[in-house]
């Protein structure tokens, strides 16, 4: 239990339903489809979109999406893979001839077909209760209305209005300026984009004047995207991969997301007796910082469109943890094995839903970078994401970019299991984060017995790039050991990713937690 002289979040405790996610609008619009007789998916489908909005520097339409399920009954759980493509006629070697060295990530060449609205209208149609059109009335509303700007998202976007261009400067910019809190944000375009859909489903985005919109505006820049490209746009169904941490199995999706990455850091994390460290101290700390840059740098080797035949078995082996586990001094820090390959970007949402009968989703939805590739359509404002921007441009490499591929993606829902019983969806925002941060999330409550909320409200850092990040949280004698011990210790300059789960509890009692470093909160009733 916490200290209640101190600040803090209580977790959220219910039994007919449970929404955690970023935005108190999203968790009330997802919660009210519960109200009125939808289900997690229908839920969960109102909220995502409508953070659409609420967030439009983490995600949006013109994005991707992952998902796992549990459906009602069972304790079986599927993946969707709801991931675009790049063009057909997108080549790697006509950016080496240009002389690009990585994909350029604010032109049309990181613009890989949305995949999100066709995930959407499937999951809904598949799993939903209700159907689409009523899965985005809530956002049809907020997107033609408007919604008061907050703080954190206010605290992003003030730094991010550069990578504006053309059509975006003017849907996403007030008279120029980054929107303020309490400042009013509306996408009168996109609200028209959902009513189509909720009238003619997915064909309504991929074809037609919407698709024609879209394609103008890439082509027009010099993207080599066509009217099949998005006419042939597709999700796919999945088989989860996981792996066991304690006495919790963890699900995650398969490749082309990096949840292997986070499977890999627990493997190497359960090789040391973590219980025996401070959960908030330099020694925990250097262990994880170590086991990151090992997984990561075997993530950038390895992970990339599962149509490549990735080696998903070679990350998740026993021997390779240990192999890796091996190369850790607990006394020194190592330098990064490898350079990762994506420019630093931390925008996301993730939403969770479970609902009365324990269907339980656990969905994340995003545009990369900041403001996606900063290019939007003219007539509809459709922001687009630059997830090309994850392919290589090494001849040869895995997830060398080439026409049709889907690039290795940062974005990875997580599930948690116990005795084979679903017992908590989760994730973890934050971009390049994510992987440790799922680690650090499970490791805090299998390792340390902390509650979800106390999981999710701890000190986090992070190793990237060359520097060891650490919050404020972090007490300053922890920074000073962790410099001691070689790593080059800096200050995070905003709080590391952001965290939502739903703990299923025996009792039939639902636990929300959400992470106070965004706006967002669970609700349940």
């Amino acid at each position: 239990m916490r200290d209640f002289q101190f600040p803090g979040r209580s977790p959220v405790l219910a039994e007919n339903g449970m929404c955690a996610t970023s935005h108190p609008l999203a968790a009330s619009a997802a919660i009210d489809v519960l109200k009125s007789g939808g289900n997690a998916m229908d839920a969960a489908i109102a909220g995502a979109v409508l953070l659409g909005v609420c967030e439009p520097q983490m995600t949006g339409i013109g994005g991707d999406c992952f998902a796992l399920i549990s459906h009602a009954g069972t304790e079986d759980v599927i993946g969707m893979n709801g991931s675009g493509r790049a063009p057909a006629a997108a080549t790697a070697d006509m950016l080496r001839a240009q002389g690009h060295s990585t994909v350029p990530i604010l032109s049309p060449h990181a613009v890989t077909i949305p995949g999100a609205v066709d995930a959407f209208c499937t999951m809904s149609d598949r799993w939903g209760r209700l159907g689409i059109a009523d899965s985005l009335a809530p956002a049809i509303r907020y997107f033609d209305e408007g919604v008061p700007v907050a703080p954190r998202v206010a605290f992003d976007w003030a730094g991010s209005t550069e990578q504006l261009q053309g059509h975006a400067r003017d849907w996403y910019l007030n008279s120029g300026a980054a929107y303020r809190t309490g400042e009013k944000f509306a996408l009168t375009g996109q609200a028209e984009v959902l009513r189509r859909i909720a009238k003619d489903g997915r064909s309504a985005f991929y074809e037609g004047e919407v698709a024609e919109d879209m394609l103008a505006t890439l082509n027009a820049l010099g993207g080599v995207h066509s009217a099949e490209d998005f006419a042939g746009t597709a999700c796919t169904q999945t088989i989860p991969i996981s792996g066991t941490y304690g006495n919790r199995e963890v699900m995650e999706h398969p490749p082309n997301g990096q949840g292997a990455t986070a499977l890999l850091i627990l493997n190497i994390l359960s090789r040391f007796d973590l219980k025996g460290m401070d959960p908030f101290g330099a020694e925990r700390a250097h262990i994880e910082a170590e086991a990151t840059k090992l997984a990561y740098d075997a993530r950038n080797r390895i992970i990339a469109d599962p149509d490549e035949n990735v080696r998903v078995a070679h990350m998740l082996s026993q021997e390779t943890a240990d192999a890796l586990a091996a190369l850790i001094n607990p006394k020194a820090a190592m330098g990064d094995p490898a350079p990762l390959t994506e420019s630093v970007h931390k925008e996301t949402i993730y939403i969770t839903v479970v609902d009365k009968d324990r269907m339980a989703v656990s969905l994340i939805y995003s545009i990369f970078h900041s403001f996606g590739s900063g290019i939007a359509s003219e007539k509809f404002g459709i922001l687009f994401q630059n997830r090309g921007a994850g392919f290589r441009l090494e001849p040869g490499h895995p997830n060398e970019l080439a026409g049709g591929k889907r690039p290795m993606h940062t974005i990875i829902p997580g599930m948690m299991r116990e005795g084979g019983r679903v017992i908590m969806p989760f994730g973890v925002m934050g971009g390049q984060y994510q992987p440790n941060g799922h680690a650090r999330l499970i490791s805090n409550i299998e390792t340390y017995g902390m509650d979800p909320q106390a999981a999710i409200d701890g000190a986090r850092s992070f190793a990237e790039n060359g520097v060891l990040k650490v919050e404020r949280g972090y007490r300053p004698e922890v920074a000073a050991e962790l410099a001691s011990l070689g790593h080059k210790v800096v200050e995070a300059e905003g709080p590391i990713g952001g965290a939502q789960a739903i703990f299923l509890h025996e009792s039939g009692v639902l636990e929300g937690a959400s992470d106070p470093r965004k706006d967002g909160c669970a609700l349940g009733y």
